[in-house]
């Protein structure tokens, strides 16, 4: 076997088998070139994961991004772990688990809790969260009854980050690093390097909420759903202005992108954090998105966000 790079990364396992799950496993396997175990509740979800993942690898070959046997060789790397028979405790042996759930403080801080009782005590926890307080995340991880203050709660504390990948993973060249105030020095330099090895660029982020990214962009997103629900301009003529006016790739609201892409519960997900995180009324969600939420027209994943998806 060949020696460990600087990341010290052999393993990866890869909690959540969702789009971000699916495509961090895609980027680990293929670009970092390391085993990664794959876990999820639904057997379904990841049946329908990995054949997506199979669909972009034979992209890749046909586009000539890569070899057969390169994209054998990553889907080769990739095993799933049976829920029901091994749970989380199946990533005991990682070296890195990085958490790919949904945007929810609670359903983080209980899984954290539960990966830090798993695995090796030199294992890097990252959470791929877009916007919430990676020092909340990394409390959670102090046995109850230890001190956070001491070498023992330091030693669990210390090893969890934040890696928030870009949708979508296989496509976007960005991870921002957030450290937690607990967050040890190496562990932020050894995940730093995997971020790198999966082919990425990384930016580091205070840990504030939103990060850099969803600082920027939620309340631009949210602004534009605000235009919408006044009815200054329909969803087309806004998406037009921002791309032929301020020559923005996409405009916010634009079909199969940003917030009908990234999901309308996810987008209202990552706005409530910021509100309740900052008290900052410019982070309010929209009425609009909140009642989207509702219906659940979540965007592309349900067949129906801002535009129709049939």
């Amino acid at each position: 076997m060949a020696a460990p790079i600087i990341h010290g990364v052999r393993t990866v396992g890869v909690l959540g088998a969702g789009q971000m799950g699916l495509g961090i496993a895609y980027v680990s396997a293929l670009r970092a070139k390391v085993p990664v175990l794959l876990l999820d509740k639904s057997k379904e979800q990841v049946s329908s994961s990995l054949k997506f993942m199979d669909k972009l690898l034979a992209k890749d070959v046909s586009k000539g991004k890569i070899q057969d046997i390169e994209a054998k060789e990553a889907r080769d790397r990739i095993s799933v772990l049976d829920y029901d028979s091994h749970g989380i405790e199946g990533f005991r042996d990682t070296d890195m688990v990085i958490e790919a759930v949904s945007e929810n403080i609670q359903l983080k801080r209980t899984l954290f809790k539960s990966i830090s009782e798993a695995v090796n005590p030199d294992c890097i926890m990252a959470s791929n969260t877009s916007s919430i307080s990676i020092t909340k995340i990394a409390a959670a991880t102090i046995p109850e009854g230890v001190s956070a203050s001491s070498e023992q709660g330091r030693k669990y504390a210390e090893r969890v980050v934040g890696l928030h990948f870009f949708n979508p993973v296989p496509v976007m060249k960005l991870v921002e690093l957030i450290a937690a105030l607990q967050t040890s020095q190496s562990t932020l330099e050894r995940a730093r390097a995997f971020a790198s090895a999966c082919g990425k660029e990384v930016t580091t982020s205070q840990d504030v909420p939103g990060f850099v990214s969803n600082a920027v962009l939620m309340p631009f997103i949210n602004e534009a759903i605000m235009t919408l629900e006044k009815g200054v301009a329909t969803k087309e003529d806004i998406d037009k202005t921002l791309r032929l006016g301020m020559a923005h790739p996409m405009g916010p609201l634009q079909l199969g992108k940003r917030p009908d892409f990234i999901g309308l519960d996810t987008c209202l997900a990552i706005q409530q954090t910021l509100y309740q995180g900052t008290g900052d009324s410019k982070y309010r969600p929209s009425v609009l998105l909140e009642r989207m939420v509702d219906a659940k027209w979540l965007g592309k994943k349900s067949g129906k966000g801002f535009y129709d998806y049939q």
